[in-house]
């Protein structure tokens, strides 16, 4: 089994808060990242596709293809966006990393089978600062 990452970066600002609750207690709970006025990071992705490679290509996925994919399907939509306002996906969500990180999945598992016929999603890490990131696995079929 082969693992083939492909790191990307975005910007996006967004704010934590729950809508059920007053001010005060955002604050409490999410400190500076519950500021009314929002806050951005800088983004990294890394998606990591595994497989046995193809005998004919030698590619479990051609990186160009996927950094492609990334780009329409994940930067386009979040690069330079308020994550709470402006990303149709994340609408009444939680703008949280873990909660991205599992939308980030549900996009790419959907168009991985365009640019592959051997490799399968297995991870996406999400790097919201260089020393805070989630990393994703997809859903554990036994919890479901």
């Amino acid at each position: 089994m082969i693992y083939v990452s492909r790191q990307e970066h975005f910007n996006a600002a967004h704010k934590l808060f729950n809508p059920k609750w007053s001010a005060e207690k955002n604050t409490e709970v999410f400190g500076p990242c519950a500021n009314e006025n929002w806050h951005g990071h800088n983004f990294d992705l890394i998606v990591t596709v595994k497989g046995d490679p193809d005998p004919e290509t030698g590619f479990v996925v051609d990186f160009k293809k996927l950094s492609l994919l990334i780009k329409e399907t994940v930067l386009e939509p979040l690069d330079h966006k308020n994550l709470n306002l402006d990303v149709p996906f994340m609408k009444g969500k939680m703008a949280s990393a873990e909660i991205l990180v599992q939308e980030i999945w549900q996009l790419l598992k959907d168009r991985l089978p365009e640019i592959t016929t051997v490799g399968q999603l297995y991870s996406i890490k999400l790097y919201e600062t260089p020393r805070n990131f989630v990393e994703y696995f997809g859903p554990d079929p036994l919890n479901k």
